[in-house]
C-alpha cells in the first residue's frame, strides 16, 4: 500500500499553527472547514512524549510512541500490529509527530480510521484524551509535556504526594511500557518489581496499595496496574523520558 506524504503549502485560508511549529496542511473532504476543524488547543513550549492506551481488548495496556512516525495495521511490519483484528487493513493508519504536535492519518484503509467518532480525512491533529478507532480496536491517545503534565487546554491535576520508595515502585511498574518489542505491554508484576528493587513482594504490595489509594483507584479489578501506570504518566508522577534510562535499584 502506497503511503502518501503530506502535501506542502496548501493549508486552507484562515488555518492556524501552534506555537513552536505547524501541523501539516489539512485536506478536508466535503463540508465546512469551520465545522470540521478541531476547537481544542494544546499547551506548547516543551517536547511532548506520547503513548497509546488500548481499550476494550484482551491486549489492554499502554504503548509509548518513541518514533517520529508510528504505523498501525494488521501487517506484522506495522509498528503497532493488530494481527487479530480482521477489520483492519494491513497498513491502516499512522500517527506522525510534527513540531506543533501529533497528527493522525488514514493510509487508504478499507474501513476507515475514526477520531472521536468522526472519520479521518487527510491529516487530523490529535489531542491528549482523543479516542482513535481502527476496525474493532479502540485506543486513547495520551501526550505529556517534558515536565510530565498531560497535554491539555488546562494543565491536568498534579500527582499526589508520594514517598521516594513509592516513586521507585512506580518507575519500575511503568518501565515495560517503553519496551518496543511488545505492543501494548503490561506494567511490571509484583514479582518483577520486587526483583528489580531487591525488596520483598509483601513490601511492593503494601506500597502499591498506598499508591492505588493516593491516585483514587478504588476498583479492585485486574486492570488496576494498567490504570495506575496510566495515571502516573498522565499526572506526571513519572515521565517516559526517565523510563528510558537504564534500570537501577532504589534506596531502602
Amino acid at each position: 500500500m502506497r503511503i502518501r506524504e503530506p502535501r506542502k503549502n496548501l493549508a486552507p485560508v484562515g488555518s492556524r499553527s501552534l506555537r513552536g511549529g505547524s501541523f501539516p496542511p489539512r485536506r478536508w473532504g466535503r463540508g465546512s472547514y469551520d465545522r470540521r476543524r478541531r476547537s481544542a488547543e494544546v499547551i506548547t513550549g516543551g517536547t511532548l512524549d506520547a503513548y497509546l492506551e488500548s481499550r476494550g481488548s484482551a491486549s489492554a495496556g499502554l504503548l509509548a510512541l518513541t518514533k517520529e512516525r508510528v504505523t498501525l495495521g494488521r501487517a506484522t511490519e506495522a509498528d503497532v500490529s493488530l494481527n487479530s483484528d480482521t477489520t483492519a487493513s494491513r497498513l491502516h493508519s499512522c500517527l506522525e509527530r510534527y513540531p506543533g504536535g501529533w497528527v493522525l492519518r488514514d493510509l487508504g484503509s478499507t474501513n476507515g480510521t475514526f477520531l472521536n467518532g468522526e472519520r479521518v480525512v487527510g491529516d487530523r491533529p490529535v489531542q491528549s484524551g482523543d479516542e482513535i478507532r481502527i476496525g474493532t480496536s479502540l485506543f486513547v491517545f495520551r501526550a505529556v509535556e517534558a515536565g510530565g503534565f498531560e497535554q491539555a487546554t488546562v494543565r491536568g491535576e498534579a500527582p499526589p504526594a508520594i514517598t521516594r520508595r513509592e516513586r521507585e515502585i512506580l518507575v519500575q511498574l511503568c518501565r515495560p511500557l517503553v519496551d518496543q518489542s511488545v505492543a501494548f505491554g503490561q506494567p511490571a508484576t509484583v514479582a518483577e518489581i520486587a526483583g528489580r528493587l531487591f525488596i520483598g513482594q509483601a513490601t511492593v504490595k503494601f506500597h502499591l496499595g498506598n499508591l492505588f489509594d493516593k491516585f483514587g483507584l478504588l476498583d479492585t479489578g485486574a486492570g488496576r496496574r494498567v490504570a495506575l501506570a496510566n495515571e502516573a504518566l498522565r499526572r506526571g508522577a513519572v515521565t517516559l523520558a526517565e523510563l528510558r534510562l537504564p534500570a537501577g535499584g532504589g534506596a531502602s
